[in-house]
């Protein structure tokens, strides 16, 4: 087989991003030739390095811009260091396709200076970027906001077909990048079940509450977390909850500020924020948890988007308690009990309700469990991208 792929990614590094890294290596045992670029970044700095049959290539990441100017320097930085990386990816060993991942939606530039080569250009869409800046700064007007819409559209128009993450993301491909359906292909980040075990909790992390309520994700300004320490003081100190322990596991940039609201609130015997942990922690921590959480606000980001958290739940056999968003609600199903949007109390209310019914619990546990292994596991999302490359390759006699 002599089948070449180039991933590009722009905001995680590999292997940290999970989603980029299973396609590589799903694609590399598949017999195709991989190769990735991108930012050095969580513990992987070095420059080059082949792990699992994938050519990693990576770049110092750029400064984090700030405003118009600093967003132009941030980008173009970076598409500078994809395209010279690029070159020597090609010179290297080569390849037919460029496989761009958002965000940003620029790689497509990118993958413009191969074209004359016969090098395509494919979109892997992770995020929603005009749903992303409305969630960050609450405006869909601005010069901004409308650079956003021209280079989703412009991704949209230079690539030869697209994989999406949800039924939602295909429709906007359809009806605002105007892509053919046939060209849009729905490929899940579902988890992969060797990483996500299943083992006996340790109840010595509940810090000698009887319940103890788990959070796995970022730790950002647009993850909710607020939303969760409300749920925690109102059931505490309204409701006569002193037997629940929160656990909250996960970095960002966000940390630092919410642990301090969360001593300012005077949570923190009831709340920990772990940080960023190693799998075997994040693993001891979910699996000892009653109930998993994911306060993810309603907002036209959200709503259309898979949160990778709650796969990761279901996953582990643990019931959730989310707001009503539609991608969430696809995903878990019954798994998942519905509170109101952004509604801090009826999370709560939904959260002490569940914890008070263990056999719910262990029905909604079961449920979401099989709707993994049965539908939405790695083994199962990642036919998509196998069958997508499979019949592209073919149709160039390759």
């Amino acid at each position: 087989m002599n089948r070449k792929i180039l991933i590009i990614v722009e905001n995680l590094p590999v292997p940290f991003d999970t989603r980029v890294w299973q396609e590589a290596t799903t694609l590399a045992r598949e017999g195709y030739t991989v190769s990735v670029i991108c930012p050095k970044g969580k513990g992987y700095n070095k420059e080059y390095e082949h792990l699992e049959g994938v050519h990693i290539y990576r770049h110092d990441l750029p400064k984090e811009g700030n405003g118009p100017l600093g967003y132009a320097r941030e980008y173009f930085s970076a598409l500078w260091h994809e395209y010279r990386l690029a070159r020597k990816v090609y010179k290297e060993r080569g390849f037919h396709v460029i496989h761009g991942c958002n965000p940003p939606d620029n790689i497509y530039m990118v993958a413009a200076r191969f074209k004359g080569k016969g090098v395509d250009y494919v979109f892997d869409h992770h995020d929603i970027c005009p749903e992303l800046y409305e969630a960050k700064f609450g405006k869909t007007t601005g010069p901004l906001y409308k650079s956003q819409l021209w280079l989703e559209r412009h991704t949209y128009d230079h690539c030869t077909f697209a994989f999406v993450t949800n039924e939602s993301y295909k429709e906007i491909a359809i009806r605002r990048g105007g892509m053919s359906p046939d060209k849009v292909h729905v490929l899940r980040s579902g988890p992969r079940l060797e990483r996500l075990k299943i083992q006996p909790p340790k109840p010595e992390i509940k810090r000698g509450k009887k319940y103890m309520v788990g959070y796995l994700g970022v730790i950002g300004q647009q993850e909710g977390i607020e939303y969760l320490l409300d749920a925690a003081r109102y059931l505490r100190d309204e409701k006569g909850r002193d037997d629940i322990f929160w656990g909250i596991v996960g970095g960002g940039p966000h940390l630092d500020a919410l642990r301090r609201k969360s001593e300012e609130m005077g949570l923190q015997d009831i709340v920990e924020f772990t940080g960023r942990v190693s799998d075997e922690m994040m693993l001891d921590y979910l699996n000892t948890a009653d109930v998993c959480v994911n306060p993810d606000e309603y907002n036209a980001m959200n709503d259309k988007s898979t949160m990778n958290k709650v796969l990761e739940y279901m996953a582990l056999g643990k019931p959730i308690v989310q707001f009503d968003l539609t991608e969430g609600r696809y995903s878990a199903q019954e798994a998942s009990l519905y509170a109101e949007r952004n509604n801090a109390r009826d999370l709560a209310d939904k959260i002490a309700m569940l914890l008070d019914d263990p056999a719910r619990r262990g029905k909604m546990a079961a449920i979401g469990r099989e709707r993994i292994l049965n539908e939405l596991s790695w083994d199962h999302t990642s036919r998509a991208l196998i069958s997508a490359y499979d019949a592209y390759f073919r149709a160039r006699g390759l």
